[in-house]
């Protein structure tokens, strides 16, 4: 039989284009995070993050989860799940107050904070974080924590990110149908920044860059606060398509010469090395240069670091890079991937993989997991901080919006912080 979850068990649910992962993890009594379970399904009714057939995603999410029930002999009712898609939009915002008391108390905190979140935003979109960079208190800047401190104004600076309400609906009704609640959503890029950076990037200052299957999700952390995040609508499918295109084979086909033979450089690659094309129907097997291969995945590699530098450019960032780049995701894994990067950006890039865990740690030990462990990480950082949110379609309304429903829930947006 099962054992039931409880506060020491979080499920982290990454919902992605390609693929759902469901990875459980528990807390042990010295306080280390152990992996005892992980999930994997094919991904089919999504497309670019945003759920297209509700009934087949939640036949994958189902899938998923029993596959990580059956590992961890845990039977899973509740999740945080990240979010992602070309609806996400986050933007930076500032509010000001007068102290109350001349004294900073949790009241003047949610007030300020109150007043940054005080922009107009279009009925048809959820925030769905709002993080504070830094508080100020009078004219001394670069404070995490206010309370207790004396003085007469305080200012916040926010991160703020946003998603479409049906897209957060339609996420939230697909765990539901699964039997799972939602303890919080998360945006990706966040959730991921929990399992692969290290504190002295974020503090350093450093861009992550999550290569995921339908979209590549970016973040940007500095000063040991979050600055940035967007998401590209482009990803390591549009890739696996090219291919499949330009070699004329079947999609999943494509896939597996990507993984196997891929190279984002052409010039890495031996001139007379070749690779075998798996015929299509009765056709027989083709052979063909494995550097071809690499001119049909190189210019969209760098189409994808190309979009990702020209947003760090817009957003004025590309100083604040002293930490240099950090690849995940499964496409990070392709030969070529980092020294590409580093040849785009013109900075040191490393490839993030899951860490600050124990357990199943081989297991998880790529970069196509960090969305999942850095939900569980997240879990743990935040459950008993925020509170369980425990969001089902019925919460998430036009009426009763999600930011409502974390309002109520939320001891305090200070939380929040890196």
């Amino acid at each position: 039989m099962s054992e039931v979850m409880n506060e020491d068990i979080v499920v982290g649910l990454d919902i992605g284009t390609t693929k759902v992962c469901a990875i459980v993890g528990k807390k042990t009594p010295e306080g280390q995070i152990k992996i005892i379970g992980i999930g994997q399904a094919q991904s089919k009714g999504l497309k670019k993050g945003v759920v297209i057939d509700m009934d087949d995603a939640v036949s994958s999410i189902k899938k998923a989860v029993i596959l990580a029930e059956r590992m961890s002999g845990i039977k899973i009712d509740s999740v945080y799940t990240g979010i992602a898609g070309g609806h996400i939009r986050s933007y930076n915002s500032n509010g000001v107050v007068a102290i109350r008391n001349l004294e900073v108390s949790e009241s003047d905190i949610r007030r300020v904070i109150d007043a940054a979140k005080a922009v107009v935003i279009p009925p048809d979109r959820e925030i769905i974080h709002i993080i504070p960079q830094e508080f100020i208190v009078d004219d001394q800047g670069g404070i995490k924590d206010p309370r207790g401190m004396n003085g007469t104004r305080l200012e916040v600076k926010v991160h703020i990110v946003t998603g479409s309400v049906t897209n957060v609906q339609n996420i939230v009704k697909c765990c539901n149908r699964s039997g799972l609640k939602v303890k919080n959503i998360v945006l990706q890029p966040i959730a991921s920044s929990y399992s692969i950076l290290l504190p002295e990037e974020k503090d350093l200052g450093v861009g992550l860059i999550d290569i995921g299957g339908g979209t590549t999700d970016v973040a940007v952390f500095a000063n040991n606060a979050i600055k940035h995040t967007a998401v590209i609508a482009i990803g390591g499918d549009h890739v696996t398509n090219d291919i499949a295109i330009g070699l004329r084979t079947p999609f999943n086909e494509a896939e597996e010469i990507k993984k196997k033979y891929g190279c984002a450089i052409s010039d890495m690659v031996e001139e007379d090395e070749v690779i075998q094309i798996p015929a299509v129907g009765d056709r027989k097997t083709r052979e063909i240069p494995r550097r071809l291969l690499s001119e049909i995945i190189e210019p969209r590699m760098e189409e994808i670091y190309s979009l990702v530098r020209d947003d760090f450019e817009k957003m004025g960032l590309m100083p604040l890079l002293a930490g240099g780049i950090v690849i995940t995701g499964g496409s990070a894994l392709m030969k070529g991937a980092l020294e590409l990067a580093e040849k785009q950006f013109d900075l040191p890039v490393r490839i993030g993989k899951p860490q600050g865990i124990i357990g199943l740690k081989d297991a998880v030990d790529n970069p196509m997991y960090a969305t999942g462990v850095g939900l569980v990480l997240y879990g743990f950082g935040r459950a008993k901080d925020e509170g369980d949110l425990n969001l089902d379609s019925s919460t998430v309304k036009d009426d009763d919006n999600l930011f409502s429903v974390i309002l109520k829930k939320m001891k305090s947006w200070v939380k929040e912080m890196f």
